[in-house]
């Protein structure tokens, strides 16, 4: 670990200790949808920073060479400025009494365990009514087209979010913040809203928003493998899931995923719950022919699967948490 917390009294406080509360309260409180009425969202901040610097630099009259370099300057400009806004805030809290509680809480806040898990389950109860139920909460958290999906493929797009998304909103936000502070968390999450907003290949942001894909792949590829591996541990571990069809699911098919880091907690999810994910999907006009992960599981997905799932995603949590403790014991 390198960034170090001390409270305004010099005294040393473990970094991981300050991880585990500031995942406890996400776990805890989540967003609170009155605050972020009231003030803007951190990533939605972020968010206007790449707009704004997408409409200043990203013109199509320019060419791809230009477009790559100024989509790079935009990458570093927005990284450094999140990164400096983390060490700033982190250096406050280390001037008061007890401010790596502070950090702890401000930290919670660009962790989504609790907001990923409320948004799919909320696909389940949807989807448990009616498909256009289920087809209007998925919409909320993935973005390919929701009246191309049938029942099956609204349960696999909300179980699919519950694994890629543990990975980059949950675990990888919680081993920057271990690594490197608050600096470290407000530059991953800005990389992850650059490759949100930015990171396509199509003809607006293919040259535009290649660095900053790259640069996210780059941070998550140890985050999503573990997660990976930690669905198959658990999975192992749990009753109702197959630790070993897990594994055998990430090795055989998560080099096949497009998503250099999403095959692996994906096609572990897949297997441990025996069903099929990915496969062909639609994005607008854009049909996307993705392999299946774990093609030989059950295709016919459904409102209980993503239970199923969700369950696996809260054991998971619990896992994480459990290794947490386990490292600032030893370490």
């Amino acid at each position: 670990m390198i960034f170090q917390w001390y409270s305004a009294d010099s005294a040393a406080v473990h970094p991981l200790l300050v991880v585990m509360l500031a995942l406890a309260i996400d776990v805890a409180i989540g967003d609170p949808p009155r605050l972020w009425a009231r003030i803007p969202h951190p990533v939605v901040l972020f968010g206007r920073l790449v707009t704004f610097l997408d409409r200043k630099l990203n013109r199509k009259q320019r060419s791809d060479r230009a477009r790559f370099w100024r989509g790079l300057m935009a990458t570093i400009t927005l990284v450094t400025v999140a990164g400096f806004i983390g060490h700033t805030i982190q250096w406050l809290c280390m001037q008061i009494a007890h401010g790596w509680i502070a950090g702890a809480f401000i930290a919670s806040v660009l962790i989504a365990y609790r907001s990923l898990f409320n948004h799919v389950r909320a696909v389940a109860d949807g989807l448990e009514k009616s498909l256009e139920n289920g087809r209007n909460a998925v919409c909320h958290i993935v973005g390919r087209d929701p009246d191309s999906l049938d029942e099956p493929g609204v349960a696999r797009a909300a179980i699919e979010s519950a694994a890629e998304n543990f990975s980059d909103g949950v675990a990888a936000p919680i081993i920057w913040f271990a690594l490197l502070g608050l600096p470290g968390l407000f530059a991953y999450k800005a990389v992850n809203t650059l490759d949100s907003m930015i990171g396509y290949r199509n003809s607006d942001y293919e040259h535009f928003g290649k660095f900053a894909a790259r640069l996210d792949d780059a941070l998550n590829a140890v985050p999503a493998r573990i997660t990976g591996i930690l669905f198959v541990i658990v999975a192992a571990i749990s009753a109702g899931t197959r630790g070993r069809d897990a594994w055998s699911a990430a090795v055989r098919d998560a080099e096949k995923h497009r998503s250099i880091n999403a095959g692996w907690p994906e096609a572990a999810m897949a297997g441990a719950l025996g069903i099929a994910l990915a496969g062909p999907r639609q994005y607008g006009d854009i049909t996307i022919n993705d392999a299946w992960m774990n093609n030989g599981g059950r295709k016919n997905v459904t409102f209980s699967d993503i239970h199923r799932a969700l369950a696996l995603y809260q054991r998971t949590g619990a896992g994480l948490a459990a290794l947490l403790l386990l490292a600032m014991t030893f370490a």
